[in-house]
């Protein structure tokens, strides 16, 4: 996660002008998990119940600002006029939204508060308002966490190896093939993903989230997997209600569309994180916990990344230690920048241009000569 600024702030200038696609080391740091522990200021490990509760009523007061200025005004305005405002109001409670839903993620991670209950309830109830299953998701979740990196393990954004490439990858590598892969993968891969683990780990068996028995989760998970399916459930009753007495129209524009964005922003965040020719992966002969969670990548969305509580440029620190609650994560990177040097990656590159160059080039990864680390390649 992250909080609290935008990174520029703690990026100095020498840093900004390095070619962002050099790659990063791939052997063993020079450092240990205790070393960077020792580096992040104590206080910045510390949950405040009341601290992370006002950035969510924050952001509920904008939703809620948000809603009532649709509901109530958009439908007075002329066309055409109203049509920029409803993109307006999508665009903004799309942006708002995504950030309570990496609330719901922090509470996954128990960077909340100090109790993991109230963890729980308040990720149960956030993630479930935006139809994503809170228990079934963090689990899984947590051991791509445990896995980042991994060819054999990680559990998502695995890329694939040049052998494996789907016959019809030719035809899609060029612009018009990208533009439609984008679209595609922007609108349909997370609720793909949740339903039919598109893009996630490949398991013997049918693999899905809102399956209690995924070979995804263990005998103990499983009830926590109910639960999450219970919440879905009822946040789908509760629209089915809603679109009864309003009609779908008025759901679709007030609710489904901002839910698009959300979906869309999550799966971006998430590629770009994992998504780029300077990151290594690694095979079980090389890889380890510390070099999997240094293979990701710091991105700047602008103004956007304090909307988005800075989950998009502290996420190399949030997968060395995912419990810091995001308002301290921008602190905790920059104190650990220095020791991780070279192994650190940020990216300044605009996050559109970025998008476009890194799904250009990340098609598939190689074996670096005998070594069991592999790098994205594009030539077909």
């Amino acid at each position: 996660m992250g909080g609290g600024g935008n990174m520029s702030t703690i990026t100095s200038k020498n840093e900004q002008k390095k070619n962002p696609l050099e790659r990063v080391p791939s052997s063993k740091p020079p450092f240990t998990l205790g070393d960077v522990k020792k580096a992040i200021p104590p206080h910045c490990f510390e949950r405040s119940l009341i601290k992370s509760f006002s950035f969510l009523i924050q952001d509920l007061i904008l939703v809620s600002i948000f809603y009532y200025m649709a509901n109530t005004y958009i439908h007075l305005i002329p066309t055409p006029y109203s049509y920029v405002a409803w993109t307006t109001y999508w665009i903004a409670q799309g942006c708002v939204c995504t950030g309570i839903w990496v609330i719901g993620h922090e509470c996954g991670h128990h960077g909340f508060s100090d109790y993991q209950w109230v963890d729980d309830i308040v990720g149960l109830i956030l993630h479930s308002a935006l139809l994503t299953p809170y228990f079934a998701w963090k689990h899984s979740h947590r051991r791509h966490h445990a896995n980042t990196g991994s060819l054999e393990n990680d559990e998502v954004y695995i890329p694939r190896l040049k052998s494996k490439l789907r016959w019809y990858y030719k035809y899609l590598n060029n612009p018009l093939g990208r533009v439609l892969v984008l679209a595609f993968t922007l609108t349909f891969a997370w609720p793909l993903y949740l339903m039919f683990n598109i893009s996630g780990k490949k398991y013997d068996r049918f693999a899905c989230h809102y399956d209690p028995y995924s070979p995804i989760y263990s005998n103990r998970e499983r009830l926590q997997i109910y639960i999450s399916d219970v919440g879905v459930i009822a946040t789908t009753y509760l629209l089915y209600r809603v679109t009864l007495t309003q009609g779908l129209a008025w759901v679709f524009c007030i609710y489904g569309v901002p839910l698009l964005i959300v979906n869309g922003f999550i799966v971006l965040i998430t590629l770009m994180h994992h998504t780029h020719s300077s990151l290594p992966h690694y095979d079980s002969s090389e890889w380890d916990y510390l070099r999997g969670a240094l293979a990701t990548v710091d991105r700047d969305y602008g103004v956007l990344n304090k909307v988005f509580h800075n989950v998009t440029d502290t996420h190399v620190l949030h997968h060395i230690f995912s419990y810091i609650s995001h308002y301290h994560a921008m602190e905790a990177t920059k104190a650990i920048k220095p020791l991780l040097g070279e192994y650190y990656k940020y990216d300044d590159t605009p996050i559109l241009k970025a998008m476009w160059r890194d799904t250009k080039e990340c098609i598939f990864v190689e074996k670096d000569k005998d070594k069991g680390v592999y790098w994205y390649k594009n030539k077909l």
